[in-house]
């Protein structure tokens, strides 16, 4: 990616502290009942977790390490391609899904290059986020002839990462006093995407940033990273980026603007980032649990009444999350709206 250019360049009050300092870390929760017979005691660890940071680690979470270590030397065998063969599927327009290489995040571009898929292809957004604009876009996937396996690889791991996805919502739904399967019925026609993330060693590391800071939109994301680390979470407490130091065969998860919503705020999704380094390349891969995209997001009614009504006014999804990416396929000039837009005063 040669010398940062402008395009790359924080402002000075979002830009990393690369002092590494030891610190609390989120949460690092056991997912298997093998050393309790108690389930309330891990919904308990979980209510806990999204309640106070919004992130946490899981172990024992079910994908099989195998796995979880082909898809992490897969992307690097995509990523170490010529730029020539990546472009090949370069995203577009037309294909939201594939190559690219100049993200912004807060109008500022990102120091890594990805490669996005659906895990259910064909899925289908809104054409554009305008309420009275009912075109539906179909979006379909475009997979690389090079490395060999990639396709396959990358497909398998993601149909895991769903089934841990659907244990995690049951896992939030009773730690929210709900039956388990009461978010279910909302990823029917699920837009779920899978990412593979590539932040190459960059020179000024104290300028630019992998990922700037931002909230995500949907209901759970499940991140495999490496051991570089670079990922950080704005704590609750006080605000201070905290490191999500990695933990080996760990997952991290974090819930999203949805469930934020979902739970009236009892649980808040919260701002993160990825810092860059000079040395060392580093690789992550992110599952972003994504609605079907007519559901309309609210808080949920059984959550709500006099002395705790709702907060945020409904909005469908698929419109909020193609206004948010700004990934309107017409060009329209669309605001990046957040879900505080939809908040009651």
């Amino acid at each position: 990616m040669g010398e940062v250019d402008q395009a790359f360049i924080q402002s000075i009050e979002h830009r990393a502290n690369l002092d590494t300092i030891e610190i609390e870390g989120i949460p690092l929760i056991d997912l298997s009942l093998s050393h309790t017979t108690d389930i309330n005691l891990l919904v308990s660890e979980i209510g806990n977790a999204c309640q106070n940071w919004g992130f946490f680690q899981v172990i024992n979470h079910g994908v099989p390490l195998e796995l979880l270590e082909k898809i992490k030397v897969a992307a690097k065998a995509f990523f170490d391609q010529p730029v020539e063969e990546k472009r090949k599927v370069k995203r577009d327009e037309v294909n939201a899904m594939g190559y690219h290489e100049s993200e912004h995040t807060k109008n500022v571009r990102d120091w890594k290059e990805v490669f996005d898929f659906l895990i259910n292809d064909p899925s289908f957004l809104p054409a554009s986020p305008e309420t009275e604009d009912n075109e539906i876009r179909t979006l379909s996937n475009q997979w690389p002839e090079t490395p060999p396996q990639f396709r396959e690889v990358c497909q398998t791991y993601a149909r895991e990462v769903e089934k841990l996805g659907y244990k995690l919502l049951e896992l939030i739904s009773l730690s929210l006093g709900l039956p388990s399967n009461r978010l279910n019925g909302y990823f029917e026609d699920h837009t779920t995407m899978m990412r593979l993330n590539h932040y190459p060693p960059c020179p000024f590391p104290e300028l630019a940033l992998g990922v700037g800071r931002h909230k995500d939109a949907g209901a759970l994301t499940i991140v495999a990273q490496d051991d570089i680390g670079g990922l950080q979470v704005r704590r609750k407490s006080d605000e201070v980026w905290v490191p999500v130091k990695p933990t080996p065969n760990a997952l991290v998860i974090n819930v999203g603007d949805t469930i934020q919503v979902w739970s009236n705020e009892a649980y808040e999704s919260v701002e993160h980032r990825v810092v860059v380094n000079s040395e060392r390349e580093r690789f992550s891969i992110p599952v972003f649990f994504f609605l079907s995209h007519y559901v309309m997001v609210k808080p949920l009614e059984e959550l709500v009444n006099e002395g705790s009504p709702p907060k945020y006014k409904p909005y469908n999804f698929g419109k909020f999350f193609v206004a948010r990416n700004r990934s309107d396929y017409k060009k329209l000039e669309v605001q990046n709206i957040q879900i505080s837009d939809f908040k009651i005063i």
